[in-house]
């Protein structure tokens, strides 16, 4: 005999079927028009609502946590002024392939197309950066949609789901009973793609993995090094996604990113198959869309990808294989190698990467590449690394070890003041393990308020502020186009150790490379979240590169 499902509200059948689904923990700025789901979060319990300061910090928190997890990150933004907030964080999932829902309060349903308060048409809206975007107008088909949000979020090419949610049909009762809980979908290669590429692999004398893209996991790192020692193979890692293998392992060969190394591009250049695992192989992958001819590379290129629209995009493959990257990494981790003996190059390639990875020395009294190093080697290999945008991150990126799977938490999008907000999520998520966040003053201050969720929610993660008084990489662009010319990049700031301990947590400011060790052992011993400031000198542009002498550069070859 069918028990007839309890009468709910909307609001409460929302947050049940996000809790049958997995969630746990959802991230948000309160707003009136979702006060029913708030309510239901009341009522289940199972389901923690953490407060943010900004909604746009808050959808950065619900991509972390769909990176660290795998599973959707939720966010609850209000409507209108709270919804165009959140889209700074939707576009970083979208860039970035991370599994995110956001829900949306919207006006009540007999108010809209009049231009209510707040209204906004959420479909055109996020239609070009979102898998889909949806309005829930009946309570009793909740289940479905958000059935469908976290199938959609998380199958072939991960990404953001938006769903508004009007103000009266959360308020609305119905009896409809729960869904089933969702089941992540694979896509997996077939065994012609697999013999394709393995015939092709057998004839390459130089070839090079790029990794990079969503739907990774830590089985599909150990999968990876199997098939790369096997085969040697060097691995390489696209843009913010240096965590996927382990940077100590014999076969890696470097970062694909800003900064790359002029000897590794060439090494590029020069490889005959090219083996593109999860990377979209976009703009910044590619050096600006240089290290391959386009349509038709003249290296043979190997793409899998779970999205079929994906591959061929840009560049035209040798072979195309519709395929995630977990389970194309599980599928080659058992092929049988049938190559020439190729160590010598497998050698090479790592030997470039620990030379270009060393420290180097720049201007002025605080060296940013010996503290980062001195830190990837004090902090045990499960700490994660947090960074937004900005010239400081390619001094992370170049010199810090990343040696365990999501270890990484940056913005493949190029986002400003992700760091923060994502090592809050972090440290949520994962209370013992290091959290730090590198940040530089003008990105820092995009969501610097988020200090205070840390705070309030005593979460004593670590952030490290590069303050040279000026927006980084908008200046070096400035110097190299205009040199000299200087307008609008110049940065006033706060004491950023006395605003930590105005906020409550721990403050300090480092002067001198030789001090920086003396702070952190502070910070840690604090326990409370900390913001350790760094003074770095503005002639310190790139690791690379000063100031003076890329304007030096750009006024000679204007002459």
């Amino acid at each position: 005999m069918d028990i007839k499902a309890p009468m709910r509200s909307g609001g409460h059948i929302l947050i049940d079927q996000l809790a049958l689904h997995g969630a746990d923990t959802v991230f948000g700025v309160p707003g009136e028009s979702f006060l029913a789901a708030l309510d239901g979060m009341y009522q289940n319990q199972r389901v923690r609502f953490v407060n943010s300061r900004h909604e746009g910090g808050a959808a950065m928190m619900a991509d972390a946590y769909g990176k660290l997890t795998g599973k959707p990150g939720i966010a609850f933004a209000t409507r209108g002024p709270g919804a165009t907030n959140a889209s700074a964080g939707v576009h970083v999932a979208f860039q970035d392939s991370t599994p995110m829902i956001l829900l949306l309060g919207q006006v009540g349903r007999d108010m809209m197309e009049r231009e209510a308060f707040q209204e906004i048409d959420y479909r055109q809206m996020f239609g070009p950066m979102t898998k889909w975007v949806a309005q829930i107008d009946d309570a009793r088909r909740i289940p479905e949609f958000i059935s469908r949000a976290f199938y959609t979020a998380t199958s072939g090419r991960p990404g953001p789901v938006v769903l508004a949610l009007p103000e009266d049909m959360l308020t609305d009762e119905a009896d409809v009973p729960d869904a089933q809980p969702y089941k992540p979908q694979t896509v997996a290669p077939g065994a012609e793609s697999l013999q394709q590429f393995e015939e092709l692999l057998a004839a390459a004398r130089k070839p090079l993995l790029i990794v990079g893209g969503g739907g990774w996991s830590d089985k599909a790192r150990r999968d990876l090094e199997t098939f790369a020692t096997a085969h040697e193979v060097p691995v390489s890692a696209s843009f913010r996604c240096q965590d996927y293998f382990d940077n100590l392992h014999a076969a890696y060969a470097g970062h694909v990113g800003i900064g790359i190394s002029p000897k590794f591009a060439e090494r590029i250049r020069d490889s005959d198959l090219i083996i593109a695992l999860g990377a979209r192989l976009g703009e910044i992958t590619t050096s600006g869309y240089s290290l391959f001819d386009i349509p038709q590379p003249k290296q043979p290129l190997v793409h899998i990808y779970p999205d079929p629209e994906e591959i061929g995009r840009v560049y035209a493959p040798k072979l195309g294989i519709i395929s995630g990257s977990a389970a194309f990494a599980a599928a080659i981790s058992r092929l049988k190698p049938k190559h020439q003996p190729r160590g010598d190059e497998l050698k090479a390639a790592h030997a470039d990467y620990l030379a270009f990875a060393e420290p180097t020395r720049s201007p002025g009294d605080v060296q940013l590449s010996r503290i980062v190093r001195d830190l990837s080697e004090r902090l045990p290999e499960d700490a994660i690394i947090c960074n937004g945008a900005g010239n400081y991150a390619v001094w992370v990126h170049r010199f810090w070890r990343y040696r365990q799977f999501r270890t990484e938490l940056a913005p493949t999008s190029g986002s400003m003041g992700y760091g923060l907000p994502a090592a809050v999520a972090a440290k949520h998520l994962h209370p013992n393990r290091p959290v730090i966040a590198f940040a530089g003053d003008g990105c820092f201050q995009m969501t610097g308020n988020e200090f205070m969720t840390a705070v309030e929610n005593r979460l004593p993660l670590i952030v490290i502020v590069c303050n040279n008084g000026m927006y980084g990489t908008i200046r070096m662009h400035q110097e190299r186009h205009y040199p000299g010319r200087v307008s609008g990049t110049n940065l006033a700031n706060p004491d950023f150790a006395a605003l930590a301990r105005a906020f409550g947590g721990f403050g300090a400011r480092v002067d001198r490379t030789e001090d920086f060790a003396k702070a952190f052992d502070e910070a840690v011993a604090s326990r409370l979240p900390a913001i350790i400031e760094l003074t770095i000198s503005p002639e310190a542009l790139t690791p690379a590169a000063s100031l003076s002498e890329t304007r030096a550069k750009a006024l000679a070859a204007a002459k």
